[in-house]
Parts: C-alpha cells; structure tokens; sequence
C-alpha cells in the first residue's frame, strides 16, 4: 500500500500544509494510507486530520518512517548533513545553482533517497500542476508597500507576521498607508499566478501597475523603466536567458525606484535578474537597505504565503490533490517527470 507521511514544518513562521483534512480522506478512500505528525505550528489543526482517518504520530518523527513512507512537507529540511533515505516530496531549492541545494542533492545520494521537487511537478506541456504563486504574490506586493511606507516615515520596515485571513492583512495594510499618496509599481511576470496576485493587491490598494511580461521584456534589457517607479515587484522565477531587471549600477544611478520586492526570491542563482542583493530577508527584518540618497529597499522573503497561511494551504491543496491520488504510480505521469529531473540534477554528483 502505498504510504504518505506529512512531516511537521521545522522551519520557523512556516505554517502552511500541502494536504488539507479533506484531501486526506479522499487519498485514504483511494487506498493510500497517510500518517500526518503533531505539529505546533500549523495552520490547520490536527484534529481533523485524525478524523479524516490519517495515522497521527508524534512531530518530526519522519527520519524512522518506514522505509517505503514518501515522506511530503514544504519547506527546507534541517541543514544536518545527514543522509537522506526516503522519498521526498518537498520545494527543494536544489536545482539552479544554489549552493544549499547542491549539499541537499548530496544528502540524498548519500541516502538512496529521491527528490520530487514541487517546484517540479508538472504536467505533460510543462505547466506547474500546483503553486503558491497568487498568494506569493499577494503577501510579497503588501510586504513592499510596507517597506515604501516605512521609508515615507523615515525608516524601514520593521517584523511582518501572519494574518488570519486577507481581510485582516488589507485593513492592516490600509491603516498603514492612510493618508500617504500612493506610488507607482511595476510588476514583471504580471500574466502569470505570482504576477496576478500582485496585481490584484496593488488595485485593491489604489496603486497605480505597470503590467509587463515575456512580450515586454523579450528585447533583454536594459530595462531604464523599471527605474521609473516606486516599487518594482519582480515576479519571473530565475532560470537561465532570465534578462536583468535591475543592474548593479542602479544603487547609483538616478531613479524613482526605492522598493524591490523579488517575490520570486532566488538571490544566491546564477541566473537572478536582480544584481543589487545577495541574500534573502526574513520575517524579523523584510527589508534590506542596499543604497541611500535615495533609500533602495529590497525585500525578498521566500515562504510569503505563510503570511496567510490557511487560505493559500487549502488554495495549493486543492491543486495539488489530483497528483497526489497518483502516487501509486512514481514511475508515471508528473511523479515520473519529477523524478527524471532529480536524476539529471544528481547524475554528476
């Protein structure tokens, strides 16, 4: 039979989930058994999960699954170098050249394991079968127009924390910006899931968007407009012949820009269409302040929809759930795609 484990998040402010109590009763009408851990975070409470049928078992216990458990969660695992013997399904980070991911790909040909990347689940023309890009996009357009209100105090933006839904995130967001004339944003990617959840945030805020994608930007740049506005909200995923958006000779160059927000946030990959930062921000400190006279504030969190953490766990849910009813089959389909993208990755190491 086959067995899903659904791991406990171990990363911190990551309360999101892939599978839903609903959806674990269908994959269990469908025969598939499925174990979900105690978790003290997430958003979705176990008890639903217990009723729904699911093997509950204490948190973090997925290192002494049983060996055939495919074991699913979210995030990063524990950066412990050990070796990695099940199957994961999991965003792995692993496959553009981050240097974290290279040690993730060690781990698990260390461990016999396998890597099916989220990021990497796809159907038979190419296209993710399930992504948290509306709500990436969404929470990552209100983090930036957090960080342009702060610098319109004189400042920058301090802690950014969950909302219990996006009503709640929006009555924040307004109070924040009352009184404050609204700036100008560009949104590069804006046809795709990311770039339409960022729009969507800077209408309902009364800013004005400029909505580029691949026909706008097919030239390759230089790209002098994107300077032209307050806030840029990088949307496009890095991935190589990605054109540069904003130049390492913007810090100095004159401009209007003084927010970045790269919602898809790979700052350590080759092929990052923004050159002005190299590292991600966090909840505890989302902006980071790369040039002055005038402030150039980027932000660059990268598990933005944990800042609504129900809605978009049971939007990807739901998505995801149709693949998930095919995990009887790895060797076919969108498992069998992901897992033909882990051995081309691994095969040099």
């Amino acid at each position: 039979m086959t067995h899903l484990w659904v791991r406990a998040e171990q990363r911190p402010n990551e309360e999101r989930v892939g599978l839903t109590p609903d959806g674990a009763a269908a994959l269990i009408r469908a025969g598939i058994r499925v174990t979900v851990e105690q978790s003290s975070v997430r958003a979705i409470a176990i008890d639903g999960y217990r009723a729904a049928g699911c093997d509950i078992v204490a948190e973090n216990l997925w290192p002494y699954a049983p060996a055939d458990a495919i074991i699913f969660g979210l995030k990063e695992l524990p950066e412990d170098g050990t070796p990695l013997t099940h199957r994961h399904i999991m965003f792995g980070h692993a496959y553009k050249g981050q240097p974290a991911g290279r040690e993730l790909l060690k781990r698990f040909k260390a461990g016999g394991g396998t890597l099916y990347d989220l990021e990497y689940l796809v159907d038979e023309n190419g296209r993710r079968v399930a992504a948290f890009g509306y709500w990436a996009g969404f929470a990552g357009a209100a983090v930036s127009l957090k960080c342009w209100a702060a610098q319109q105090r004189g400042g920058i933006a301090g802690p950014v924390a969950k909302y219990p839904g996006r009503a709640a995130l929006i009555a924040d967001l307004t109070q924040e910006l009352a009184g404050m004339a609204r700036p100008r944003a560009i949104v590069i990617g804006a046809l795709g899931r990311v770039g339409t959840g960022a729009a969507d945030l800077c209408t309902q805020m009364g800013v004005a968007v400029t909505k580029w994608d691949m026909a706008e930007t097919a030239s390759g740049g230089p790209f002098p407009q994107v300077l032209e506005h307050e806030i840029f909200l990088n949307c496009i995923l890095a991935r190589p012949g990605c054109p540069v958006f904003v130049p390492a000779t913007a810090k100095t160059a004159p401009r209007k820009l003084t927010v970045i927000g790269d919602i898809a946030c790979d700052p350590t990959s080759d092929f990052s269409p923004i050159k002005v930062y190299d590292r991600a921000t966090d909840w505890a400190a989302p902006a980071l302040r790369v040039a002055d006279n005038p402030p150039l504030d980027v932000t660059a969190i990268d598990n933005l929809p944990s800042l609504l953490p129900v809605e978009s766990s049971e939007d990807y849910a739901g998505q995801l759930l149709p693949s998930l009813r095919t995990l009887t089959d790895l060797s076919a389909g969108v498992w069998g795609r992901a897992k033909a993208e882990y051995d081309r990755h691994s095969a040099g190491l």
